[in-house]
């Protein structure tokens, strides 16, 4: 293997670990704070660059993608609130909340995804990007957009970690997805706490479309391939580990780029499960997971 291989590989799985790391990090908070998976995760990175494509594209209202970014979050947060009030919220004090939102959040993704369908058509869109030109990174060229999103992924994730550990509303989420009941008795509003979770989370998602939107073509289905690898991160880095959830992200791309080159696009997703399998038989608790007994 030459030096230039090794570089692509690399550059490409970081490319790729940055937009799961983002991806992973929304749903690895909603399973920390709530206990639940959200399965309509995918289908909201979908929206978010839907929304972003209708506001900045000429076809649109041609406002300019900065126009399209903003109005995308601010479109997530709402979405995020609303689906935690339908499809989450009147199943909190039921014994099987665990499977139930399994359903309710399935139910919600294939809802929305029919109404992208609906509403934007199956034809293929991209998104402009953000910055254009090509960029050279170690010894491979890259798109400007792709090196912005390796830039933007860490400083996004640092800014999240920092709302968490240094914010008074970070600090309660914390506290919250460590014992509920505990937060509950010393006054802090769970509930409250378990809606911004959910918009946070679903902006989180939003952006990761806005930002994949311009390096991909967007389908109905935009989203689907990202769930299941977030999924797969959220379970290998440890589930309730935010930090295990990045470094699995970061792995997995690496990984994916190292495997679609060797064996091709084809066997690549089978030999991801089988390496998240013999993980899981290593360490059942993840990379960072804490063993709970």
């Amino acid at each position: 293997m030459t030096v230039d291989t090794l570089s692509a590989i690399l550059v490409s799985g970081i490319v790729l670990g940055s937009g799961y790391a983002l991806m992973a990090s929304g749903l690895s908070l909603v399973w920390t704070t709530l206990g639940i998976f959200n399965f309509a995760h995918g289908v909201l990175m979908t929206l978010g660059a839907y929304i972003a494509w209708t506001v900045s594209n000429a076809a649109g209202l041609d406002l300019g993608i900065a126009a399209g970014i903003a109005v995308a979050v601010a479109a997530m947060i709402g979405i995020g609130i609303l689906l935690e009030r339908v499809v989450v919220r009147p199943f909190y004090d039921h014994r099987d909340i665990l499977l139930i939102t399994v359903m309710t959040t399935l139910a919600a993704m294939i809802f929305l995804q029919k109404g992208i369908q609906l509403l934007w058509g199956a034809r293929l869109k991209q998104l402009a990007p953000i910055v254009n030109g090509n960029v050279q990174l170690l010894s491979t060229m890259i798109s400007a957009q792709e090196a912005l999103i390796i830039i933007l992924a860490p400083l996004l994730l640092g800014a999240l970690w920092l709302f968490l550990s240094r914010s008074r509303i970070g600090r309660g989420i914390r506290a919250v997805g460590q014992n509920p009941d505990g937060a509950r008795l010393i006054g802090i509003d769970v509930s409250r706490l378990f809606i911004i979770t959910f918009a946070l989370s679903a902006v989180l998602a939003g952006l990761t479309g806005v930002l994949l939107g311009s390096v991909r073509l967007l389908t109905p289905e935009f989203g689907s391939d990202p769930l299941v690898k977030a999924l797969i991160i959220v379970i290998v880095g440890g589930l309730g580990s935010l930090g295990g959830t990045i470094v699995a992200a970061y792995l997995m791309g690496i990984v994916e780029a190292a495997l679609t080159f060797f064996i091709g696009i084809y066997w690549t997703p089978s030999m991801i499960f089988l390496l998240l399998i013999l993980v899981l038989l290593v360490r059942p608790q993840g990379l960072l997971g804490k063993v709970v007994r």
